[in-house]
């Protein structure tokens, strides 16, 4: 096995976007970031009944390590079907603390080789969407779920630039959870990109926290109105109810795991640049210490603020209904050490990026949860303003590339009548 050193510490996050090059691994939140390069070691699982087998191999990989006190593993794990992938890496540079970020790449540019008319396709289409929301609203009046999330994904046709990609997510929101992992050391050009808000589990030595989100609603330009949806938001009994069943699923999970555990009565607002969310910080105090963070992301994963309840009912109608695979999406990104310690977090507001296959392109996603009293029209709305996270650090206009969908696809009805 090659050295592995993990003990660089530079002075911030924009020194390791600065040194970030593609195939390179990129982890990044208020408490630190990490920059990753080269392969020592891998772990891989296709099949999802086998992902419990991972924290038992991640304990050994890491022992392995030259220096195996010093060492991490960092990746991603896939929703259901699909590869998930953890690396030891050759060497890792640290740098402590969320950092300001410098507008390097400039707001108005562009980073896809091609022009936001690239546009192409939308997985489900609006309509076919509004029609998933719908048929899963009888579903849940039936009584076989009490909620689903409904995902959709957007392809876009340019080569990304990945660097200013990142530093653009960084900038935006510095309190995210900013990622870039590659998805194969063999076969370079396939990437995962992302800056998601939501913690799924931090563990620290006996510490562990998690801050589950679920209910939304997109955030305005008009400071006004933007407090009154935050307001609305607070009260909303539709989305209190959707939260409610996320954090009673983070409290089962934990509970067994832990002397002690806090979970606040109500919810708080968690602001990103596109929307509003309803969040719980969860802490807790662990019997065992060295219980792993990856176990525990593993007993959480994935909780109904990305699939639903119950999960396999929610589970089943997404496979037969979505019409696309998630793979890494709604799976988790983050790291462990040989301690267990380690974050994770729930892969949202990202995309793949494909510059392996022509044309190139990005593939983005974006899910909204169903519950009883939903919209489908307000579900299709939420998921155009959480695409916006990814579409204006690509430097397209997220309202614009929405108003070609619903213009294209109006026109393909008319045709079709």
């Amino acid at each position: 096995m090659n050295d592995h050193s993990a003990g660089l510490v530079t002075s911030s996050c924009a020194d390791l976007l600065q040194h970030y090059q593609a195939n390179d691994y990129f982890f990044a939140s208020a408490e630190a970031s990490f920059l990753a390069q080269g392969v020592a070691g891998e772990l891989i699982c296709n099949d999802p009944s086998r992902l419990h087998d991972l924290p038992a191999q991640a304990q050994t990989l890491l022992r392995q390590a030259k220096r195996a006190d010093d060492a991490m593993l960092i990746g991603a794990i896939a929703f259901g079907q699909g590869r998930s992938r953890l690396i030891l890496p050759q060497q890792v540079q640290r740098a402590l603390g969320a950092n300001a970020m410098q507008n390097t790449a400039g707001k108005q540019a562009t980073l896809l080789s091609s022009p936001a008319s690239n546009v192409v396709n939308s997985l489900p289409s609006a309509n076919q969407y509004r029609r998933n929301v719908a048929l899963a609203l009888q579903h849940i009046a039936a009584g076989s779920m009490q909620k689903v999330v409904l995902a959709r994904a957007l392809q876009v046709h340019g080569e990304v630039a990945l660097r200013p990609l990142l530093q653009r997510l960084r900038q935006a929101n510095p309190r995210a959870y900013t990622f870039a992992m590659a998805l194969d050391s063999k076969a370079a050009g396939r990437h995962f990109v992302g800056a998601s808000p939501e913690l799924l589990l931090e563990k620290r030595g006996h510490q562990v926290f998690s801050h589950p989100l679920a209910g939304s609603i997109p955030r305005s330009a008009d400071p006004q109105e933007d407090g009154r949806r935050a307001e609305n938001l607070l009260r909303s009994s539709k989305d209190l109810r959707e939260h409610a069943l996320v954090v009673d699923a983070v409290r089962q999970a934990l509970q067994p795991f832990c002397r002690s555990l806090h979970v606040p009565n109500k919810p708080s607002l968690l602001a990103t640049p596109t929307m509003w969310h309803l969040g719980t910080h969860v802490r807790g105090e662990l019997h065992d210490a060295n219980t792993s963070s990856l176990s525990l992301a593993l007993a959480l994963h994935p909780t109904p603020a990305v699939c639903g309840h119950p999960l396999r009912a929610a589970r089943d109608f997404i496979a037969e209904m979505e019409g696309f695979e998630r793979e890494l999406f709604a799976g988790l990104v983050g790291w462990c050490d040989l301690h267990g310690d380690g974050e994770w977090a729930v892969s949202l507001r990202c995309a793949q990026i494909d510059s392996s296959c022509t044309p190139p392109r990005a593939t983005l996603y974006a899910g909204a949860g169903v519950v009883a009293g939903s919209d489908p029209e307000a579900e299709w709305q939420e998921t155009c303003a959480k695409l916006r996270t990814m579409l204006l650090a690509m430097g397209l206009d997220g309202n614009l590339a929405q108003e070609q969908f619903f213009k294209r696809e109006l026109q393909a009805l008319q045709v079709a009548a």
